[in-house]
């Protein structure tokens, strides 16, 4: 689906000079499938190499890569990690992103369980981090994203988490990369200024950490329908988060954000994009959900080169921001 002529006349009459540090996509299939540890190939895939470049050659310098943490730790999460081929795969897709000179999130996309579970241990999901961290210490284009989407946990429970993960992963020696820490009640900005005020309380020894906050545009702010509530809802959803980032002294990233292949939606990022840019003193940049060789041809909201939904249509718009 292509943008219509009139309207991309008008948005390139507009085209603003971003002030955001990063502008990226997310790149999801290695957390694809429930079978663990799975077969690549059948229950999940990585992300495809010649795509990422397409993307880079525009502009896109930021690269979150999903997956999940029961295949990285197969059995426990305080298991092995570098031996197995999964992360060996993986590891070859992060070290591709950051070679070309963009930055790579690495994003246990597990809403802060494993094996189906609540994480409770602190100490064993600082363990994790500091395997996983360890390979990746000396590589300043890393990021590390604590965990996507914590849900319905202790909000206690959720500080502690990230805060044991920042722990470990600075005392691996991983101190020149940012950090991003996701909050309660699937990190939602327009529920940030209520849920997540506590994680205000955490702290970072390089003084690198990034807030990252995740805004559907639906009815519900889950992101699966394509239908976005008005043209303002994207400004409308995030103001409370940028408050108490201005508010707390902090920075965020927001981490996904989508929208239908209509003029609504259109609307909505393009003011969402322009809000982040005009308050970089606090917004670092954005990310799209998501590109990913394995999203279906209807798939609304596939940001996948060349023909996916949303990269067709909001290509020219995301571009546009771009650092």
């Amino acid at each position: 689906m292509r943008l219509p002529l009139l309207l991309a006349a008008a948005a390139s009459a507009v085209a603003p000079a971003s002030a955001l540090q990063f502008l990226g996509v997310s790149e999801s299939v290695a957390e694809f499938g429930t079978a663990i540890p799975g077969t690549w190939g059948v229950d999940f895939y990585f992300p495809n190499e010649a795509t990422i470049s397409t993307l880079i050659s525009q502009g896109f310098n930021l690269f979150r890569v999903p997956f999940m943490m029961e295949r990285m730790a197969v059995g426990s999460i305080t298991a092995d990690i570098q031996s197995g081929a999964y992360f060996k795969n993986y590891s070859s897709i992060i070290n591709y992103i950051t070679n070309a000179g963009a930055y790579a999130v690495i994003d246990p996309h597990n809403y802060g369980r494993y094996d189906g579970n609540v994480i409770q241990s602190t100490s064993d999901f600082g363990t994790f981090w500091k395997n996983l961290a360890t390979p990746f210490k000396s590589n300043s284009k890393v990021i590390f994203d604590t965990n996507n989407e914590y849900h319905d946990m202790d909000q206690t429970l959720v500080l502690n988490l990230n805060q044991a993960a920042i722990n470990a992963i600075r005392g691996t020696g991983a101190t020149s990369q940012y950090i991003f820490a996701e909050g309660n009640s699937y990190t939602g900005a327009w529920t940030w200024n209520t849920t997540n005020t506590n994680l205000v309380a955490l702290t970072d020894s390089s003084n690198k950490l990034i807030y990252e906050m995740h805004q559907y545009l639906d009815s519900d702010g889950s992101g699966t329908s394509a239908t976005c509530v008005d043209s303002t809802i994207g400004v409308d959803r995030i103001i409370g988060a940028t408050e108490w980032l201005k508010a707390n002294g902090k920075k965020g990233v927001l981490g996904e954000f989508a929208g239908g292949p209509n003029s609504v939606c259109y609307s909505a990022i393009q003011g969402l994009l322009s809000h982040l840019s005009q308050n970089s003193d606090v917004w670092i940049g954005a990310s799209y959900w998501a590109a990913g060789p394995w999203w279906g041809t209807t798939t609304w909201s596939s940001f996948e080169p060349p023909s996916g939904i949303s990269y067709t249509y909001y290509d020219s718009l995301l571009t546009q921001y771009k650092p």
